[in-house]
């Protein structure tokens, strides 16, 4: 998988900018805050429809515009594919996919990339919502209907919680309905939950190799953490026992007006020889499992798709040591597109720097 062409109009600082990806790496220059993040951000939002920096899409909209607009030539086995993307101040957008109108879930289909940044290098230390959306991203890049399952739950978790809200305002409980919700949340969770864990064991195989690489004497292991799921392997195991936590749990939910339980709440640990590494790892042992995770979801969703994704490295270069450093640009495939943003070229040794594609940004615009 290529991209060829990338047009930015009034996405964020970036009013109107287009870049030709001339090689296999591509190294953005700039100093913060001149538009390299939001090149990036773009790109993977054309490949998920999202970005892992804001939930509102309208904040993506240049101050001074009405609206954004997003397109990319693109080359996936061997065809040419062109994307269109636009959102108006008024929350109307416009989908197409080689100039035909499209559904979001087909033109998710067709980009496919792994981001890297320095916020992904905080996913230890950072909240178990933190780590959850880490998850979803991950397998929203394999299974684009995994999305549809996300936003399934969610919605009938918001209903249960606007019921229990009223029940607990007027003190009239509708068990009957209660249970309906239930029944719903654990078809739906249960489902969720079986999807993390089978991409965690997957995952998790890989990243154990990379990681031992580094760091040579030290075991990564991953843990899925539900508190009602005792490492059950088929999904109708899974249901049973969300049902059950959620009756156990019921008179708790009815006196905070909340869902208690569930997918929502659960999160990712990780393990150093048997120690929690977010309790026990030092910053460059956390960073190495991140730099393994990241690595190995290129390798999966390569296997999965039969498509090599675009790698995306936003600034974490300066954020790792030279052993890390070194490791990471080494690991990348000759046939990955890499698109690399970094302050200068400091960090890159002259060898690497012969075959790379170089832009210079300054205030949204190329200098």
């Amino acid at each position: 998988m290529r991209l060829k062409r990338l047009q930015l109009a009034d996405y964020r600082n970036c009013k109107d900018l287009t870049l030709d990806f001339e090689k296999s790496k591509v190294l953005i220059i700039g100093k913060n805050a001149q538009g390299k993040t939001n090149i990036l951000e773009s790109v993977y939002f054309l490949s998920s429809l999202k970005t892992p920096r804001t939930s509102n899409i309208l904040e993506l909209i240049n101050f001074q515009g009405e609206y954004f607009k997003l397109e990319a030539d693109i080359v996936k086995s061997d065809t040419d594919i062109d994307l269109y993307y636009v959102y108006s101040k008024e929350k109307k957008r416009e989908i197409k996919v080689n100039k035909v109108k499209s559904t979001t879930k087909d033109f998710k289909t067709v980009l496919k990339t792994v981001l890297f940044s320095t916020t992904d290098l905080l996913l230890l230390r950072g909240t178990p919502q933190d780590r959850r959306d880490w998850l979803d991203r991950a397998i929203s890049q394999i299974y684009p209907a995994y999305d549809d399952r996300l936003s399934k739950y969610d919605k009938i978790r918001v209903q249960k919680n606007n019921f229990l809200k009223e029940c607990l305002k007027t003190g009239n409980y509708n068990n009957a309905l209660l249970d309906v919700y239930n029944e719903q949340l654990s078809v739906t969770g249960s489902n969720i939950i079986f999807i993390r864990k089978k991409f965690l064991k997957e995952i998790e195989k890989l990243a154990r190799d990379k990681h031992k690489t580094i760091s040579e004497t030290e075991n990564l292991s991953i843990k899925y953490d539900c508190s009602f799921d005792k490492n059950f392997e088929n999904i109708e195991d899974i249901q049973y026992a969300f049902l059950e936590s959620l009756e156990e749990r019921k008179t708790e939910e009815m006196r905070r007006g909340q869902s208690c339980v569930g997918p929502h709440r659960d999160d990712i640990i990780f393990y150093i020889n048997n120690q929690e590494a977010t309790k026990f790892a030092s910053q460059g042992q956390q960073r190495t499992i991140v730099l393994a995770l990241k690595l190995s979801e290129l390798d999966i969703i390569t296997d999965k798709t039969g498509d090599e994704p675009i790698l995306l490295l936003d600034d974490v270069l300066a954020e790792l040591d030279d052993l890390r450093q070194n490791y990471l640009l080494k690991s990348i495939n000759s046939n990955t597109q890499t698109i690399i943003t970094s302050v200068d070229t400091i960090l890159f040794e002259e060898e690497f720097l012969k075959d790379v594609q170089i832009y210079k940004i300054e205030n949204g615009k190329l200098i």
